[in-house]
C-alpha cells in the first residue's frame, strides 16, 4: 500500500517552481493568510503539472516509473531551501512596495512566520484531494475494465469521475452552501443598523406617506432611504437654496417578483413627485440592495437637490457572494426597473420630463447595462451613465474594450474617439481623449487598473492579457508579470481583498464618484477646491 504522504520527485519540482513564482507580484499587496493560500494553491498544481509531464515523458520514451535515489531528493532538498528563502525575501519586498504604492503601512515581520504554515497545509490538503480523485478513477477503471476492455474502461472512467465532481460541486456542495448562505444572509436582511431611523418627511420610501413600507425595505434599503443629505445641508455647500431630494427602494419583500417591485417603485416616484424633478437616477444595486452612498450622495449636491435617486433589491447575498450566484439576477433586475421607469417617463411631455442617468458599481454595473444594446440605445434614452468597477464579464464593457481605437490600451482605451463612451481611472485627472468633444450623452467606466473585479477572468489561467502586454497602469507595480497558472490564482484572492485598500486603488472607488457626476452632469465653474470639499461631505458618514 502506498503511503499518503510520498511525493515524486518530478511533482516536486514542478511543485516547487509554482509554489516560488507564487510570491510575484499582482494587483493588491496580499496579507500572510492569503499569500500562503496562493501559493499552496499553486504549489498543487505544480504538482500536478509535474506528475502529468513526468508521466508523458515516459510514455513517449516508453519507460516504466522510477523512484528517485536518495541523492536526488537531498539536491532537491537544498534547491528547495534556497528557492523558498528567496522566494519568502523578494516576496516580502515585493509586498512592501505594493504597500507604499497604495499609502499603506507595511504589515508586520510575523507575517513570514504565518506564510509556510498555510502554504504547507493548502498544499497537502490539495494533493492528497487529487489522490482520492485519481484513487476512484482507477477503482473505476478496474471494475469496468471486465466487461467493456481497458481502452473504453479508461474513457468511461473518466467520463464518470467529471460527472460526479461536476455533480458534487455544483449540486449537493453548491445547493448546501447557497441554502445555508441564504438563511444566513436573509436573517441580517431584517436587521436595521444602529443609528438608522424611519424617515418621515414625504420624499422618501418607507416614510408614513410611502407606499412601500419600513420593514420591507431590506437592511441596505433602510440605510439607502435614512441616509443622504438633506435640503439644508446641499445649501450649506453651494450657498443657494435647495429642495428636498427624492429617494425611491423597492426591497426583495416589497413585492413578489422583479415585475412587481418594479412597479411599486414607479409608483412610489409618482408619489414622492420624483419624475417632477430636473434629474432622475436609476441604481442598479448590489446583491444585497446596497447603494454606493457617495455616488448617490455625490449626484443630489450637484443637482442641488432638484433630483431622485431610485433602486432596487434583488437578492439577499452579499456582493461577493452575488457576483459568484446572482449574475442572472442583476441582469433581470436592471432590466425590469429601468425599463419600468423608462415607460412612464416616455409618457410625460418632453419639456417636462427629467433628465433620465443611469449608475452601477461593480455587479451593479452590470445589471445597469442590461437595459441596453449599445453605446446608441444608452445615448438615445438616457442623458447620461456612470459605470464603476465593471467586472470582466459585463457584456457592453467587453465590447467598448474589446472594439477600443488602435494604440489605446485596455486599462484606459478610448472608443470611436470617445464620442459616446469614455473611460477613467482617476476622474480627477482629463479624461481621454483630453480636448476632444463630448457632446450629447456622456456615458463614463471608472476603473482602476489595480481593480481585480475589473481584470479577472478564467482565461487568465493560460493566456496572457493585453493589460499585462503593455504598459502597466500608475497603480501597479511594472514588476507584475503573468505566468500561467499562478497569475489567475493571485488576481482571484485579490478579488477578496479588493476593498482593502485605501480609496483610489484596488476596487474602492468612495468619493472618486463626485468628480465623475460633475463631468457627466457638465457642471459649470467645477474646481478642485469645489471637489475636494465634496469629497470630504460624501465621504465623512461612509459606512465601512
Amino acid at each position: 500500500m502506498r503511503r499518503p504522504f510520498v511525493y515524486t520527485l518530478p511533482g516536486a519540482y514542478g511543485a516547487l517552481l509554482l509554489g516560488c513564482l507564487a510570491f510575484t507580484p499582482s494587483l493588491l499587496p496580499r496579507p500572510a493568510v492569503f499569500q500562503g493560500l496562493v501559493a499552496g494553491v499553486s504549489t498543487a498544481l505544480g504538482y500536478g503539472v509535474g506528475v502529468l509531464a513526468a508521466y508523458v515523458w515516459r510514455e513517449l520514451v516508453e519507460r516504466e516509473a522510477r523512484p528517485a535515489q536518495r541523492r536526488s531528493w537531498a539536491v532537491f532538498g537544498g534547491v528547495a531551501f534556497v528557492a523558498v528563502a528567496v522566494s519568502l525575501v523578494l516576496g516580502r519586498r515585493w509586498q512592501d512596495e505594493i504597500r507604499a504604492l497604495m499609502g499603506m503601512e507595511p504589515e508586520p515581520w510575523p507575517w513570514l512566520l504565518t506564510i509556510p504554515l498555510v502554504w504547507a497545509l493548502v498544499t497537502v490538503l490539495l494533493i492528497q484531494l487529487g489522490r482520492g480523485v485519481r484513487w476512484l478513477y482507477r477503482k473505476l477503471v478496474r471494475l469496468l475494465d471486465r466487461a467493456l476492455g481497458e481502452r473504453a474502461a479508461k474513457v468511461l472512467g473518466l467520463v464518470v469521475v467529471a460527472w460526479l465532481l461536476v455533480g458534487a460541486i455544483n449540486g449537493v456542495l453548491f445547493d448546501r452552501l447557497r441554502s445555508t448562505a441564504d438563511e444566513v444572509f436573509s436573517y441580517r436582511n431584517t436587521i436595521t443598523p444602529d443609528g438608522v431611523e424611519q424617515p418621515t418627511n414625504p420624499e422618501r420610501s418607507g416614510s408614513p406617506d410611502s407606499l412601500v413600507a419600513w420593514d420591507s425595505l431590506g437592511r441596505e434599503g433602510r440605510v439607502f432611504a435614512a441616509s443622504g443629505p438633506r435640503a439644508e445641508d446641499i445649501t450649506a455647500y453651494t450657498g443657494r437654496p435647495a429642495v428636498e431630494p427624492v429617494r425611491v427602494f423597492a426591497g426583495l419583500e416589497s413585492g413578489e417578483d422583479f415585475s412587481e417591485r418594479a412597479a411599486l417603485a414607479v409608483e412610489d416616484l409618482v408619489r414622492a413627485g420624483g419624475f417632477t424633478r430636473e434629474r432622475l437616477l436609476v441604481v442598479t444595486t448590489t446583491g444585497s440592495g446596497w447603494v454606493e452612498e457617495t455616488s448617490a450622495s455625490s449626484f443630489e449636491y450637484l443637482a442641488d437637490g432638484d433630483s431622485t435617486v431610485v433602486g432596487m433589491q434583488y437578492s439577499s447575498f452579499p456582493s461577493w457572494i452575488s457576483y459568484l450566484v446572482d449574475q442572472e439576477q442583476a441582469q433581470d433586475s436592471g432590466r425590469e426597473l429601468f425599463d419600468a421607469v423608462f415607460a412612464h417617463w416616455s409618457t410625460l411631455p418632453v419639456e417636462s420630463r427629467p433628465a433620465l442617468y443611469v449608475f452601477g458599481e461593480s455587479l451593479g454595473s452590470f445589471g445597469g447595462e442590461a437595459a441596453f444594446s449599445g453605446a446608441y440605445d444608452v445615448a438615445n434614452r438616457t442623458s447620461g451613465a456612470l459605470f464603476v468597477g465593471p467586472p470582466s464579464f459585463n457584456t457592453l464593457w467587453g465590447r467598448f474594450v474589446g472594439d477600443r481605437d488602435a494604440g489605446t490600451p485596455e486599462v484606459l482605451p478610448v472608443y470611436e474617439d470617445g464620442r459616446t463612451v469614455r473611460f477613467a481611472r482617476r476622474t480627477a485627472e482629463p479624461i481621454p481623449p483630453a480636448g476632444a468633444p463630448w457632446d450629447g450623452t456622456r456615458v463614463l467606466y471608472l476603473q482602476h487598473a489595480s481593480d481585480p473585479i475589473v481584470w479577472w477572468n478564467t482565461q487568465l489561467l493560460m493566456t496572457k492579457p493585453d493589460w499585462l502586454r503593455e504598459e502597466r497602469g500608475p497603480d501597479v507595480l511594472s514588476s507584475v508579470r503573468w505566468i500561467p497558472l499562478v497569475t489567475f490564482w493571485q488576481v482571484t484572492a485579490d478579488m477578496a481583498l479588493g476593498t482593502e485598500v485605501p480609496p483610489g486603488y484596488g476596487h474602492h472607488y468612495a468619493g472618486e464618484h463626485v468628480d465623475a457626476w460633475a463631468t457627466i452632469l457638465r457642471t459649470p465653474g467645477w474646481t478642485s477646491e469645489k471637489s475636494q470639499q465634496l469629497r470630504a461631505l460624501v465621504t465623512a458618514d461612509e459606512r465601512p
